[in-house]
C-alpha cells in the first residue's frame, strides 16, 4: 500500500493547476494521468485563449500546457504517474491503479478528481462509417500528429468547439462544406462564427444529420431541417458529398469514479449531465474528495484551470497547509470564475452551480 497526502486524478488543465497549487503550499502530490502525455485538451488547442492575463489570454493552448509542465517539473513535491489508469475509489479511501500491467493500491489523505469529459455523439443510420469523427479526434489528428483527416467535411455543431475546429480544418487545407446546428441559434462566440462565415462557410441552424452514406467509408451525408419539436421535416433534405463528418455536439462529465466513491450527484443539463454536489471550496459530499474542471461541469479550459487552482488550495488547506493570504487568494479565484461565467451561457452555468451548492449544504445540515 502506497500512501500520499494528495492524489490528483487527471493531467489536463484542471489537474495540472491543482497539483501545482497544492505542491506550492507544501503538500506531497501524486498526479495520475491515463495518457502517456500530460496537458489534456490543451496540447491539441492551437487557438488563442480569451479571458485575462491570469488565464493566459492571447496564448495558445499548447503553449499554456508547456508553461504548466515547466512549473510541474520545477516542483519536487509532485510525483508523476503517466500511462496509469485509476481503477476505483473505495469507501475506505483506497484508490487502485493500473500502471503498465502492475496493480497498485494508494491511500491518499485527500483526492482531487479532474478527469475531464467525453464527447457526446448522435444516432443516425451508418454513424459508424470510417470518416465520422468526434471533434476531439480531429484535433488530435491535425494538431498533435499533423495528419489531414480528409478533403471535405461537414461539421455538426456550432458551439465554440465546432466553430474553432472548422477554422482549424480550413487552415489545414480541408474544405468545410457546411456547419450544421440543431438549435435555432449559434451556440459559440460570434467572433468564431464570423471567422468561418467570412471564409464562405454556411451555418445551417435548425438542421441535423438524417443519414450517412458510403460502402466502406463515408461518401455522402443527408441533412434535413428540424421543426420546433426537433423532428425532421420530410422534403427539406440536403445532400453533401464529403469524406469527413466531424461531430461537436457537446461533452459529458467523466464522473464514473465519483459515482463509485459515493458522491452525491445531480443532473444539471447546463453543466453537461450528472455532476457532483460540492461547496465553494469544490469539496464534494465525500469528505476529503475534491473536484475541478469538466468533471464538475463542462466549461472552457480557462475555467478548468482556475478551478484547478481553487481545488488545489482547498485540498492543501484540508491537509493542514495554509497561505498567509489564503482568503484573498480564494476571493481572487472566485472572482476570476465569476468573470469567466458571463453572458447568457455563463448565467446558465452559474444557476446550475448554485443548485449543486444549495443541495450540498442541505445534505450537510441533515447529516449534522
Amino acid at each position: 500500500m502506497r500512501t500520499v497526502e494528495l492524489l490528483v486524478v487527471g493531467g489536463g488543465p484542471a489537474g495540472l493547476c491543482a497539483a501545482i497549487q497544492a505542491a506550492e503550499m507544501g503538500s506531497s502530490v501524486i498526479l495520475v494521468e491515463r495518457s502517456q502525455h500530460l496537458g489534456g485538451q490543451l496540447i491539441k488547442q492551437t487557438h488563442m485563449f480569451f479571458g485575462s492575463e491570469k488565464q493566459y489570454a492571447s496564448k495558445r493552448g499548447f503553449d499554456i500546457s508547456n508553461i504548466l509542465l515547466d512549473k510541474i517539473a520545477s516542483l519536487e513535491k509532485i510525483t508523476l504517474m503517466q500511462s496509469t489508469t485509476v481503477m476505483g475509489i473505495y469507501e475506505d479511501g483506497v484508490v487502485t491503479l493500473e500502471h503498465k500491467g502492475e496493480y497498485i493500491k494508494v491511500l491518499p489523505k485527500a483526492t482531487i478528481v479532474a478527469t475531464g469529459a467525453s464527447e457526446k455523439t448522435l444516432a443516425f443510420p451508418n454513424n459508424d462509417l470510417p470518416g465520422i469523427y468526434g471533434a476531439g479526434a480531429v484535433q488530435t489528428l491535425m494538431n498533435e500528429y499533423g495528419i489531414k483527416p480528409g478533403n471535405r467535411v461537414v461539421m455538426v455543431g456550432a458551439g465554440n468547439i465546432g466553430l474553432i475546429v472548422s477554422y482549424q480544418l480550413m487552415q489545414a487545407g480541408v474544405e468545410v462544406a457546411a456547419i450544421v446546428e440543431g438549435g435555432p441559434k449559434i451556440g459559440g462566440y460570434l467572433v468564431h462564427a464570423s471567422k468561418v462565415r467570412r471564409m464562405g462557410v454556411p451555418i445551417l441552424t435548425r438542421h441535423t444529420i438524417k443519414s450517412a452514406h458510403g460502402k466502406e467509408v463515408l461518401e455522402k451525408v443527408t441533412l434535413w431541417q428540424l421543426d420546433d419539436q426537433w423532428n425532421g421535416i420530410p422534403g427539406t433534405e440536403i445532400e453533401f458529398g464529403v469524406d469527413v463528418m466531424c461531430i461537436a455536439v457537446g461533452l459529458a462529465p467523466l464522473s464514473e469514479l465519483l459515482w463509485q466513491a459515493g458522491c452525491q450527484m445531480k443532473f444539471i443539463e447546463s453543466l453537461g449531465g450528472y455532476v457532483p454536489t460540492r461547496d465553494e471550496n469544490l469539496q464534494t459530499s465525500v469528505k476529503g474528495l475534491f473536484v475541478a474542471g469538466d468533471v464538475s461541469g463542462v466549461e472552457e479550459a480557462s475555467s478548468a484551470m482556475v478551478e484547478g487552482y481553487l481545488a488545489g488550495m482547498s485540498a492543501a488547506s484540508y491537509l493542514g497547509y495554509k497561505l498567509y493570504n489564503m482568503n484573498e487568494v480564494k476571493e481572487n479565484l472566485l472572482n476570476q470564475l465569476d468573470s469567466l461565467r458571463h453572458g447568457q451561457m455563463g448565467e446558465k452555468i452559474r444557476k446550475g452551480i448554485a443548485e449543486l451548492q444549495i443541495e450540498h449544504e442541505a445534505a450537510a445540515s441533515v447529516d449534522a
